[in-house]
């Protein structure tokens, strides 16, 4: 079995340096054996983080809700998202690519931001 993905990777890699294959393929983000590099982990996060904020923002701006108490719930549940991503879902050693700081970091200052921006532009489009 793991020549067999031996032999699926080589091939994957020749093709993608010939220009024949995307460099990512969708099925890698839920098989808790592909390997991931750094920045491919990054990367995923990071837009992981980007979707839950848009959403979070539009639903918010949309329900309505104010008060700070929904930035810090935004933030419990776009964290708990990507920890269980890539703790349980992808089952990675958080070591190897600097710890659980390190990737519960990734994306979170931007997406603060996009949720803001999402949340009081829909808030105040829709309810003033």
């Amino acid at each position: 079995m793991k020549e067999r993905k031996s032999v699926k990777f080589n091939l994957q890699q020749q093709l993608y340096q010939n220009g024949h294959l995307s460099p990512f393929n969708l099925a890698k983000l839920l098989d808790p054996d592909a390997s991931w590099d750094k920045d491919q982990l990054g990367d995923v996060l990071h837009w992981i983080r980007q979707v839950v904020a848009l959403a979070c923002g539009l639903l918010w701006g949309t329900i309505p809700l104010v008060g700070g108490i929904w930035i810090i719930v935004f933030m419990v549940i776009s964290s708990g998202i990507i920890y269980a991503y890539y703790a349980m879902i992808l089952k990675i050693d958080e070591e190897e690519f600097g710890g659980h700081g390190a990737l519960l970091q990734e994306g979170l200052f931007v997406s603060i931001m996009l949720f803001l921006l999402a949340w009081i532009l829909l808030y105040s489009l829709a309810h003033f």
